[in-house]
């Protein structure tokens, strides 16, 4: 009983954290439906790339990648697709990680699980491979950085925007120095005016964000102390403007990881896209 009630609360975390309960459902019944089609199969016929059974399950996962790829059309043509009433992006995103996920199922179908032995098979190989892995870490990312940046961060910011924030509070503080004392200004100079000059970006926020932010804002505390109580405000001041500047490369970190995904996930499923139309015609025509 305890057993029982422990895997329904483990599967009904599974199911809040996706985004549709539904389309995981379905994924699994239709691996699960791949996987007894192949073992059935296997039962009453060998499995080759080149043999009906192979080119089908080949053919199916190409139409899947396919099917999966028209997301990023969809995400691109926004209002022609509602004048064409193409539906919601969501469904067509569901379909493109479920869909390209079980393509890679049907992939190792298609080989019979085997590695496969031309330069074009290796390299759809490799490259569905790494497709649906970084898939996977796309979307991972994308579920764990807004989080992160809207539980550790007090602002939220346009990424494009950042330089231009970042001189702005550089021209504050700047001004602000003007007006203190030599203990603050000879801190400022010391410990600031670098940090200040230009965004930084620290992979320690993609592990501990609020922690990166308030080691740097310690150095604060000391200076603190022997300071009289104007002088205080300013450094007060002068603290809110530094920990601003900290959040905004934070943002900038995080961000800029979730684009050099998209840099490297986006343009090699196009490249494999056009290899698994190479390597449709090669089968089929010859």
């Amino acid at each position: 009983m305890a057993a029982k009630k422990s895997q329904k609360g483990l599967w009904a975390r599974v199911e809040k954290s996706v985004e549709s309960p539904f389309w995981l459902r379905l994924f699994i019944i239709a691996t699960a439906l791949c996987l007894l089609a192949y073992l059935l199969n296997a039962l009453i016929a060998e499995i080759r790339p080149y043999n009906w059974w192979g080119l089908t399950y080949g053919t199916v996962a190409s139409l899947l990648m396919g099917g999966a790829g028209l997301y990023a059309v969809r995400r691109r043509m926004t209002k022609t697709a509602l004048q064409w009433r193409l539906g919601k992006a969501q469904p067509w995103l569901q379909f493109h990680v479920y869909g390209g996920t079980l393509a890679l199922l049907l992939t190792f179908m298609h080989t019979g699980f085997k590695l496969p032995t031309g330069v074009l098979t290796w390299w759809l190989w490799v490259l569905t491979i790494y497709i649906t892995l970084s898939g996977i870490l796309g979307v991972l990312l994308q579920k764990w950085i807004p989080k992160i940046l809207a539980s550790g961060l007090a602002m939220e910011v346009v990424y494009e925007w950042i330089p231009e924030l970042i001189d702005e509070i550089r021209g504050k503080c700047d001004k602000l120095i003007q007006t203190c004392a030599d203990p603050v200004k000879d801190f400022y100079r010391k410990n600031l005016i670098v940090a200040l000059a230009t965004v930084q970006p620290r992979w320690i926020y993609c592990v501990d964000i609020t922690g990166g932010i308030q080691s740097r804002l310690k150095q604060f505390d000391y200076l603190r102390r022997f300071l009289p109580a104007d002088e205080k405000d300013k450094l007060d001041r002068l603290e809110t403007y530094y920990r601003t500047k900290l959040e905004l490369d934070a943002h900038y970190t995080l961000q800029t990881a979730l684009r050099w995904w998209m840099y490297t996930h986006v343009p090699l499923s196009l490249v494999l896209l056009i290899l698994i139309v190479f390597h449709l015609f090669a089968v089929f025509y010859y």
